[in-house]
């Protein structure tokens, strides 16, 4: 008798009261693996074992729901990363590989999450005259928890600053942009309170013409989740105009010895209601050059379970 009454007092507080509801962490990482080659291809050599087992390392730490990959090799590329987890104990079963006009590097996606592939792979654009093709593609998949929670990933590895006699880069990013916010434009007319998250390695500052671009406006404007280092910087900036001056770099370039901010994980204002900015970082690990000139960087969400 007793045991009754308090399922059934149970059960009046779950209706009651449908903020008590658990909700389920769910983690969505990026990872730009420079040059992840299961073999060489024209000038770019095969990742070395101790790259590929920093890679693991890397992100065994994160432990993702689902990971977007840039400069990712060929498929079986892709595939071995995904078994060589699986050994590790992180199994990640559902895998997507988007090719472009680049036939070295690609962009991929490996999820716990079951889902619905639906990449853009010959996307091109007009700039000065002359047409251009995107390089890398665009990858998506839409994806369902078990629960019905449903989100749409996109991932992007957009022009690079290296310099070609073609055309100016910062252009020919800037239009890879343009291209990729109309997808995200496309799937919000269709649905304005989707669930969208964004990633990838944009090759530029927030400043710039082409990430502002992606970002967008108004109501549909994608929200920067902007990831930092967990080392213990917690004070506001001394601006209010600007972010809290913690550690958010995730690139480095030797030739300049810079660090610079170049990838993102951006939400649509929906998935922002989601969104655990305490559970959103960039990865600081011993040694993290060994894998990769980028570092990883993961955003968390609590959604309903």
């Amino acid at each position: 008798m007793i045991r009754r009454c308090l399922i059934t007092a149970l059960a009046a507080v779950l209706i009651l009261a449908p903020w008590a509801l658990p909700a389920a962490q769910l983690r969505i990482a990026t990872f730009n693996v420079e040059n992840y080659l299961d073999a060489p291809i024209s000038y770019r050599e095969a990742k070395s074992p101790e790259a590929r087992a920093k890679v693991r390392e890397s992100i065994l730490k994160i432990k993702p729901d689902v990971i977007a990959f840039q400069e990712m090799g060929r498929r079986s590329a892709l595939i071995e990363l995904q078994q060589s987890l699986k050994k590790d104990g992180l199994d990640l079963p559902y895998i997507e590989h988007a090719s472009g006009w680049d036939t070295n590097i690609f962009v991929g996606v490996l999820s716990r999450i079951p889902f619905k592939p639906r990449s853009y792979t010959n996307e091109n654009f007009l700039l000065g005259g002359r047409r251009f093709k995107v390089s890398r593609g665009f990858a998506r998949v839409d994806l369902q928890t078990t629960n019905g929670f449903a989100f749409t990933l996109l991932s992007a590895h957009l022009k690079s600053k290296r310099a070609i006699p073609e055309a100016d880069e910062a252009e020919m990013r800037l239009e890879e942009a343009k291209l990729l916010r109309e997808k995200v434009d496309a799937i919000l007319a269709s649905d304005p309170s989707a669930n969208v998250v964004v990633v990838g390695d944009f090759n530029d500052t927030r400043d710039s013409r082409s990430v502002r671009a992606l970002i967008g406006r108004g109501k549909t404007r994608l929200v920067d989740t902007r990831p930092s280092e967990r080392n213990g910087d917690n004070t506001p900036s001394s601006n209010p105009a600007w972010d809290p001056r913690t550690i958010t770099w995730t690139h480095y370039y030797g030739k300049e010895d810079s660090y610079a901010r170049l990838d993102y994980i951006l939400i649509s204002q929906a998935m922002q209601k989601y969104w655990a900015p305490e559970e959103t970082y960039i990865l600081a690990l011993p040694n993290w050059g060994v894998a990769s000139d980028h570092r990883p960087i993961v955003a968390g969400f609590n959604v309903p379970d």
